[in-house]
């Protein structure tokens, strides 16, 4: 398997940044964030989400791959997919970010599939469906996979949401991202049956960790439970029996990092997830 970094993961390095201490410390790629953000809420320094300074506009991407792909290969890393945003709905960005995508030569690209409106889940996702299909056909235009994400409260939070979702499209030009730290919120199922339903269509891996936080109700006698993210050694998610499933099933591709921890500095935790993941991987 080969390790990369998701820059959304990123927020405190700049693209240069980013490329050259991934490269010092031994990983094999990045996936990069593509998408106009919101600036930071002020007097705040940008994080994961808005003002994250590893994320590339996808306004001026197009211009941008010349720059892109120059740090990247000087480098010495490889770009296993594109963290894009655009959904399948909004084909004008999706066919922009495929034209930038292939001029980048790189092979892949999520395309989001979103959630349900007032419309329902039924409705939702068999409209997305038609949508995907001319996602489809600019994959095969461009030849860029476009990937969809197993993704909580989305309408593919579990692998047999996405597979039922992808199973008409040509594994060729449409697969999925199987991501056990999403699937723990919403849409969990067994390590290996999930990568047996996705079938061909497993294309690429994502790997981050959760755990439940409590909270107490105010005047009330009960606890609310919610997620947050977790250091990847100390989440609910067993890594290690996912990379030992990913070995059974056969997978040998791309995995890569997003951890949206915040208890260890970013390079810290940057450095000891490499470890990890080379530890429980061999």
């Amino acid at each position: 398997m080969k390790f990369a970094v998701f820059t959304a993961s990123l927020p405190e390095w700049t693209p240069e940044e980013a490329v050259t201490r991934l490269a010092a410390q031994g990983w094999d790629g990045v996936e990069w964030r593509v998408v106009d953000q919101k600036p930071p809420a002020s007097g705040s320094g940008g994080g994961f989400w808005s003002g994250n300074k590893c994320t590339w506009p996808l306004s001026s991407f197009e211009e941008d791959v010349p720059r892109i792909r120059e740090i990247t290969e000087k480098a010495g890393l490889g770009m296993p997919s594109v963290g894009a945003y655009a959904r399948c709905d909004e084909i004008a960005d999706v066919e922009r970010l495929m034209r930038g995508v292939s001029a980048l030569g790189v092979k892949q690209m999520r395309v989001t599939v979103g959630k349900p409106g007032p419309e329902g889940y039924n409705a939702a996702f068999t409209q997305r469906r038609k949508e995907y299909a001319k996602v489809a056909e600019l994959s095969a235009q461009y030849g860029v996979k476009a990937l969809v994400e197993l993704h909580h409260q989305s309408l593919t939070s579990s692998a047999s949401a996405a597979k039922r979702f992808v199973e008409d499209f040509d594994p060729a030009h449409v697969g999925v991202i199987h991501d056990i730290g999403n699937m723990l919120q919403e849409g969990y199922e067994y390590d290996l049956w999930s990568l047996e339903i996705l079938g061909e269509h497993l294309a690429h891996v994502h790997v981050k960790n959760a755990a439940p936080v409590a909270t107490k109700v105010d005047g009330a006698d009960r606890t609310d439970w919610t997620w947050g993210w977790a250091p990847m050694r100390h989440g609910v998610g067993n890594l290690p029996r996912l990379f030992q499933h990913l070995k059974e099933f056969g997978y040998d591709g791309w995995v890569s990092v997003e951890d949206f921890s915040t208890e260890v500095p970013l390079e810290e935790k940057v450095r000891d997830n490499l470890a990890y993941l080379k530890e429980i991987s061999s």
